[in-house]
């Protein structure tokens, strides 16, 4: 399951952006956005959300 981001939780720092290797995660609106499709599951944006604002589902 690609991740998830809570919208409410997210403080678009941008840390997920830059530590995503397929670059499925962009910022829209000043939150962080995943693109499902592009979305490889490897989980290394949730390590690296300083607010634990993101899951894999």
């Amino acid at each position: 399951m690609p991740a998830k981001v809570d919208k409410n939780a997210c403080t678009g720092c941008g840390a997920c952006v830059d530590s995503c290797p397929v670059e499925a995660i962009s910022m829209q609106d000043g939150k962080a956005q995943v693109d499902a499709d592009a979305c490889v599951d490897c989980g290394a944006c949730v390590g690296e959300c300083p607010v634990e604002a993101i899951v894999m589902e």
